[in-house]
């Protein structure tokens, strides 16, 4: 059994090679949220005979730098595991600089898909941010998080944690704008609940007020982002701040896309992560060909595909 993890700042994520066994985690590295642990019982239940390792959470402010970060999270893995372990770079298992592990878990996933679909436009939605790698013969993306913003490559809107005040400005209620407040009041996955876009299980992170996941909670959010009480606004308002949000959130991808596909003269996007039907809904918006991981590995896999493309891509290691 080769299992592959993830370990990001807010979500570990696990999968074995074979696509049985995935697992999220909620899990805020920057709260001080202890990750031994949850590696120990992983271990104990998976029991694998090898691990593949990707890793984001070494951005996460509770490390003073990513080299320290890289550090304490390999420490805390090669800690609770007693298996062989192997760490995959931006270029591969055979990095040579601790820095080269920094934010390589797209890496992973292009990699695989580049072996497994061939050129397209590898677009991975997840609760926090959205990847977009072009894919022409391998992997084309910059190296870096920061090399990656810059080029347009990394979008920081998630499905889930987006704070809205990031998202928009203002808002249109009742025939007047209205900006927001920059407090963290209300986070994308208010919106996607208050839309019915998600589920109360599918509200998988912390929201901003520590309060419920069911849809009143999160249009209240939703009405306090405008420094207004639902009883002020009503449920039609919020639910509107929430349709703003969304078409903005989808504005912004569907861009990125478009920009990406020109750039690199792509046709065909794969879609990965939680945010799977956005990316559709863009591609089918620009005329592009889509196909959905979900639909050739299965949800489960498609939402911790780093992990499990890690998994996969150490069981095709000619040693492995």
């Amino acid at each position: 059994m080769i299992l592959g993890l993830d370990i990001g700042g807010a979500n570990t994520k696990a999968a074995s090679s074979d696509g049985s066994f995935t697992r999220i985690d909620y899990l805020p590295l920057w709260k001080g949220a202890r990750l031994v642990p949850l590696l120990r019982r992983l271990s104990r239940q998976a029991e694998p005979e090898a691990l593949a390792v990707v890793m984001t959470g070494e951005l996460a402010d509770c490390f003073s730098n990513k080299r320290t970060g890289i550090l304490s999270i390999k420490d805390a893995v090669e800690g609770s595991f007693s298996c062989p372990i192997k760490f995959w770079g931006v270029d591969g298992f055979g990095w040579t600089e601790i820095g080269d592990l920094a934010a390589a878990n797209w890496s992973a996933s292009a990699h695989l898909v580049s072996e497994e679909i061939g050129d397209c436009l590898f677009v991975d939605m997840g609760s926090t941010t959205t990847d977009l790698i072009p894919i022409k013969s391998g992997p084309k993306a910059a190296k870096t998080d920061f090399e990656r913003l810059a080029n347009g490559e990394l979008i920081y809107s998630g499905l889930l944690r987006t704070n809205l005040a990031v998202l928009l400005r203002g808002v249109e209620i009742g025939g007047r704008r209205v900006p927001l407040s920059s407090e963290l009041f209300a986070i994308a996955a208010d919106a996607h609940l208050a839309l019915g876009e998600i589920a109360e299980d599918d509200y998988s992170v912390e929201p901003p007020d520590g309060g419920g996941r069911d849809r009143i909670s999160a249009l209240r959010r939703l009405a306090r982002a405008v420094c207004a009480d639902l009883e002020e606004i009503g449920s039609d308002g919020a639910a509107e701040i929430a349709r703003q949000a969304r078409s903005c959130q989808s504005r912004l991808l569907t861009e990125g896309i478009c920009r990406a596909a020109e750039r690199h003269t792509l046709h065909l996007v794969v879609a990965a992560g939680i945010g799977e039907g956005m990316i559709e809904e863009a591609a089918r918006n620009l005329d592009l060909e889509c196909v959905r991981l979900s639909e050739r590995y299965g949800s489960g896999v498609s939402e911790v595909f780093p992990a499990y493309a890690a998994a996969r891509l150490l069981e095709m290691e000619p040693s492995g």
